[in-house]
This record gives structure tokens, sequence and C-alpha cells, in this order.
């Protein structure tokens, strides 16, 4: 495989922008157009080309789209739309590697584009053009990433119309491109696909340098705040104490029941409030004395409870003279 700028590199090269724009081959006589080497735009550009998998709070997959490296040290660009929503994402690139994106430099939804920084020192990158000469009917590469299949593969396209910040692309352009580096015949960028379709668009390497000038030296990436989430972990539940009697008077035996061998058993239903108070005692069981059964519903009433709402017990109440 041949030297080429997106060969590895300890560390990004600096660029001198020639303000003739990229070398062109000599102009073909008329009728023809000018032939890409698309083996060596494979070779050359296609190794800093890969897909960014963007993820929400949640962990799962919002979208994947493509994207490519602008400098030896993990900054990259893909198109705004990308990361939008997105709290994390990783670059997986063509021979197995993925590295993770620790955050957004930049980004423009105007242009639709972001530059992005990957966790990574050394990786294949691409020279951005920042004069680039492009003309209609200009024939330039096209480079998706490998993993894309032949979607992914080089190939050639033209420029159908142009805009001092927008690019028409002669179609049909597949979604998969979109995010994909538009390069010269020299592997350098002159533009990037922002839409797909019959009628695709990009945007000129301009607007990427335009971008690229709003990143600080000691900019830190970064996930926007209006779309990174916290995730708050569910409190956990404390167990709601079991309720308990707290105050309870035994039923006194009733005067004027005093004969020897007297008695009785009976069972009493009693409901607290909030408050712990009893709020209605009643006879499920009879003792078969009324007086008893006076007694006890008296004596119950007076029972406190933990505070539980809605609490209820069965009392056994027995009376036994002596």
């Amino acid at each position: 495989m041949g030297e080429s700028p997106a060969s590895q590199s300890p560390s990004p090269p600096i660029v001198a922008n020639s303000p003739q724009g990229p070398a062109l081959s000599p102009s073909p006589r008329t009728g023809q157009r000018p032939t890409l080497d698309l083996s060596r735009l494979e070779n050359t550009v296609q190794p800093a080309v890969f897909l960014l998998t963007v993820f929400d709070s949640s962990g799962k997959v919002l979208r994947t789209e493509t994207a490519f490296f602008i400098s030896g040290d993990g900054r990259l660009i893909t198109t705004a739309r990308a990361i939008e929503g997105g709290i994390n994402a990783v670059a997986k690139m063509t021979d197995g590697r993925i590295y993770n994106v620790s955050g957004v430099l930049s980004v423009s939804t105007t242009l639709d584009l972001a530059v992005l920084q990957a966790d990574v020192k050394y990786v294949p990158f691409l020279p951005v053009n920042r004069n680039p000469n492009l003309e209609i009917d200009k024939r330039l590469g096209l480079v998706g990433s490998g993993l894309a299949g032949t979607d992914g593969a080089p190939r050639d396209v033209t420029i159908s119309s142009q805009q001092s910040d927008r690019l028409g692309i002669a179609g049909p352009i597949s979604s998969s491109s979109v995010g994909a580096p538009i390069v010269s015949e020299n592997g350098e960028v002159v533009g990037v696909v922002t839409s797909a379709g019959e009628k695709a668009s990009g945007r000129p390497s301009t607007a990427v340098d335009s971008l690229l000038d709003r990143v600080s030296s000691d900019a830190k990436p970064q996930w926007p705040e209006s779309v990174q989430a916290t995730v708050t972990p569910t409190p956990t539940p404390r167990p709601t104490p079991k309720p308990r009697i707290i105050y309870a008077p035994a039923p006194p035996f009733p005067t004027g029941v005093s004969r020897p061998g007297t008695s009785g058993s009976g069972r009493f239903r009693l409901t607290f409030d909030a408050k712990g108070n009893a709020t209605n005692v009643r006879v499920v069981q009879s003792t078969g004395n009324p007086y008893f059964d006076s007694s006890a519903i008296q004596t119950l009433r007076q029972w406190k409870s933990s505070p539980s709402e809605g609490w209820g017990i069965t009392v056994p109440v027995t009376f036994q003279s002596r």
C-alpha cells in the first residue's frame, strides 16, 4: 500500500495551502473528461473513512453514519444530524478497530456539519483543501467506509451546481454516503456529502474550514448540554416498617358480673388511622355476654399502633372470674 495523506502518522501534518488550489491533471482534449485512479483513492483515502455509531442516554443506537478523520490525533468530520440526540459515539474502522468519541468540538445545524474528537493518538487522516478549485462538471472522488460494502467503494462524481456554501452533486448518491468526503485526485478533501438521492448535495471544504475556525486551541470535546442526558438512578424504596401495637390496656372485668366461674371469650377487629388511633372496633365473635363485649369494645378503642393508615388487627379477648 503506497504512502498517502491517510497513512499512519505520529502527528497531523501542517499542510501548506496553495492559492492555486489542488494540483490538477493536464486539461483533457475537447469531449474528454479526466479519469480518477479509484484504486489509488481506495488505498490512500479509504483508511481514514469509517462508520460513526451514535447512542442515546439509554445506550440504544440512534443512527450510524459515515465520517472521516482530518487529523492524526483523532479529529473527525460528520454531519450535525448524525449526532442529534446523542450522548456518546464510537468510530468503527474498516480494519476492525473501534475508538470512543469523547465529544463535540464544533457543530453547525445550518451547515449540517460537526467536528468531533475521538480518543485516539495516531490514525490515518485526510488533509482539507481550504481553497479548492471546483468547477461545474468537475470530476471528483466520493469515498465511503469499507464497512459499507459496495456503497462505500470509491466512485467518481461530478459537481452539478455550486454556491458559496453548497455543492450540487450529480446523483444518484446512496444514503450510506452521507457524511463521506468528496476528494480531489490527490486525496484532498474538497467537500462533504450532506444529503443523498437523485439530487444529492454537500458542503464545500470552505464550509468545513469555517467550522474548524470556531474551535479554540484549548477547546475540550463534550456532548452538547441540549442533548446530554443524565441518567438519574431510581432511588431504592425504603421498606415500610410493619405496624405494631404500642399501647394495649387490658379490658377490665365489668362490675356487676361477679359470680364465681363466670367467663367468656370473644374476638374483636380493630382498624387504625394514619396516626395510629383505633377508629373502628367491631365484634367478630361475641363473648356471649353483653357486659364483656361492651367492656372489651370501650377498652380496645384506647389502643394505639405505630403510624400505618388502613391497618387492622383481630384481637382475642377472654374474661375469667376468680
